[in-house]
């Protein structure tokens, strides 16, 4: 079983944000998660003269603050430019430089032609490295996942996840520009894996620290057998290729920008299974982290999306979740663009200090 505290040889020194973002408008969303830019375009920064120190200073803040939001319409913005920009979040950010982009699994899936017609896209610039959020084309590119016929109120604490954990180099950053939005409804919610490794007792927080997960997800290689297609490898780094998409990561990380510790695959439909201990114990312990979530809301953002409004998180740092809502609203369409970076493989250093630690704040 991998061990969860055993840092990579290139693991380096936490970053140091050189203000050169402080001439842009914004409001803190709250003491402990979020930033919002009001009228700050991203391409101003993308083609800044300082554009790579404006980048990675953003990189710095979104890893500080878990999440970003660019409130301003972000319609100018190519694809092509999304894509770069957050390929340049992770390179200057210090992830491995043989890393970039995550390719979509299912890329070669045909249910991934409808699911490339939205607003700033054309035929020329289908990749397989963006990937569309589009309710209806998500049902079919799934349909082989079973279906819950309950008649029992859903779940909700199954939305919160962290993205790419199927893979053994899973997603840093994450760029979602919602392209189209119903009138209401649809929004998006972040919670802080700090905040919530700061809330549990130091003992709870030392033996969490010794476990690891698997982050077993068949859907990919089940839709690709139902299909007849191939499963799309390498998928962003070396690291992630072929069809099994079951490795283990640790519960708790060390965030490799800002050096802090933070709760990591603990809830969400990614995670299968916590590794070496009783299936009870198993159930308990991820029961406990989802009611850490409910118990603690305000380490949460929420997301209201405004068109063309757009969203940049650190998978490494926060858990997110849709809000499965639209549904409710007639005629409601919401579709979104998402390019995701690929960072390291998920690791302890044991002389890391959680966020409050390294902070000086009270840990209550």
């Amino acid at each position: 079983m991998p061990s969860a505290t055993s840092p990579p040889e290139w693991h380096r020194q936490p970053l140091q944000y050189s203000g050169s973002l402080d001439h842009l408008d914004y409001t803190e969303y709250s003491p402990i998660i979020g930033r919002e830019y009001h009228t700050a375009k991203i391409k101003d920064i993308l083609h800044a003269k300082n554009a790579e120190q404006q980048i990675k200073d953003l990189a710095i803040t979104i890893s500080e603050r878990g999440v970003v939001f660019f409130r301003a319409p972000q319609d100018d913005l190519t694809i092509e430019e999304q894509k770069h920009f957050t390929d340049l979040l992770g390179k200057l950010s210090g992830r491995p430089e043989e890393n970039g982009l995550h390719v979509h699994p299912l890329f070669r899936d045909e249910n991934n032609i409808p699911m490339a017609r939205t607003g700033r896209l054309t035929s020329t610039c289908m990749s397989s490295k963006f990937y569309v959020l589009n309710t209806e084309a998500h049902k079919k590119l799934f349909k082989s996942i079973p279906k819950n016929h309950s008649t029992e109120p859903k779940d909700l604490a199954r939305e919160w996840h962290s993205d790419c954990l199927f893979e053994p180099c899973p997603a840093d950053f994450s760029f979602l520009l919602m392209e189209e939005t119903p009138k209401h409804g649809g929004d998006t919610l972040f919670c802080s894996g700090y905040e919530l490794y700061d809330r549990i007792s130091p003992s709870f927080r030392s033996y969490l620290e010794t476990l690891t997960a698997t982050c077993h997800q068949p859907a990919f290689k089940n839709a690709s057998t139902a299909g007849g297609y191939e499963i799309m490898s390498p998928r962003g780094s070396p690291l992630n290729i072929g069809d099994d998409f079951a490795p283990s990561h640790p519960l708790v990380r060390t965030h490799p920008v800002t050096g802090w510790k933070t709760l990591c695959v603990v809830v969400g439909i990614h995670v299968s299974r916590i590794n070496d201990v009783y299936d009870y114990e198993d159930k308990m312990i991820r029961d406990y982290m989802i009611r850490l979530i409910t118990w603690n809301h305000d380490c949460i953002a929420r997301m209201h999306w405004t068109k063309y409004s757009a969203a940049i998180w650190n998978n490494a740092c926060v858990f997110h979740a849709a809000t499965p809502d639209t549904q409710l609203v007639p005629g409601s369409v919401r579709i979104g663009v998402r390019t995701t970076s690929i960072g390291e493989k998920p690791y302890l250093d044991p002389n890391s200090k959680s966020r409050r630690e390294s902070l000086g704040m009270p840990l209550i």
